[in-house]
């Protein structure tokens, strides 16, 4: 977890203070639209490497993937203390599958 908070502090910073050459300040420096534009396709890329099997891969998208949710976080204010009390809130629970609803293909 300290890797997370250490990472989650440091593109804080790069928020605050501009960096030259960071592409933490570049992804600011854009906006929301290409914070989401790359967690899409970080996403995309996870579920590739997911889909091809390949682990050392699939570790490398997933690392990705999880730097620009981070910076989606600090762009959108949401704390790392929030997001972790929310899967500690979730990790207590058992028995929580959904049920999903039938649909009539006849009808």
């Amino acid at each position: 977890m300290e890797t997370m908070q250490a990472l989650y502090q440091t593109v804080l910073s790069r928020r605050a203070q501009k960096t030259e050459n960071s592409y933490t300040c570049y992804l600011f420096e854009k906006g929301l639209d290409k914070i989401l534009k790359k967690c899409g396709e970080e996403c995309a890329e996870t579920i590739i490497a997911a889909k091809n099997g390949d682990c050392q891969e699939l570790v490398a998208e997933l690392a990705d993937l999880q730097y620009h949710l981070m910076v989606l976080m600090v762009q959108q204010g949401v704390p790392l203390e929030d997001l972790l009390a929310e899967l500690d809130r979730r990790s207590g629970k058992t028995g929580n599958l959904k049920t999903f609803h039938q649909v009539d293909k006849n009808s």
